[in-house]
């Protein structure tokens, strides 16, 4: 299972960083990865982390805004959001690959966290 927390309101060029604790077993081998959904549309990837944390990836429309980062013996990865924008305004959602290596595609991950709101007032 995948718990995400952390989400909340803040306003423009504000800071958040969001949560995602595993459990049930250990996700050490596994990459994750941050999705995000507005109004139902499809889930757009945002970053990714390979199973060791040592290499990872973003959306272009985040790149450099955004951190992601694992704490594998806590079983937690982490998304460190800054320089928020109205447009970052979405539930996000954390997901685990079973894969070392992450991937931008949301169909290619095999396990789902709950989603939490993210809103960012102009």
């Amino acid at each position: 299972q995948l718990q995400a927390s952390g989400g909340g309101l803040v306003q423009a060029g504000g800071s958040l960083r969001l949560s995602c604790h595993a459990s049930g077993r250990s996700f050490s081998s596994y990459a994750l990865g941050w999705f995000r959904q507005v109004d139902g549309n499809e889930r757009e990837f945002v970053a990714g982390i390979a199973w060791r944390g040592d290499i990872n990836g973003y959306a272009d429309s985040v790149e450099g805004r955004f951190t992601i980062s694992r704490h594998n013996a806590e079983n937690t990865v982490y998304l460190q959001m800054d320089d928020l924008k109205p447009e970052d305004t979405a539930v996000y959602y954390c997901a685990a690959r079973r894969s070392r290596w992450f991937a931008r595609e949301e169909n290619e991950y095999n396990l789902w966290g709950q989603g939490t709101q993210v809103t960012v007032s102009s």
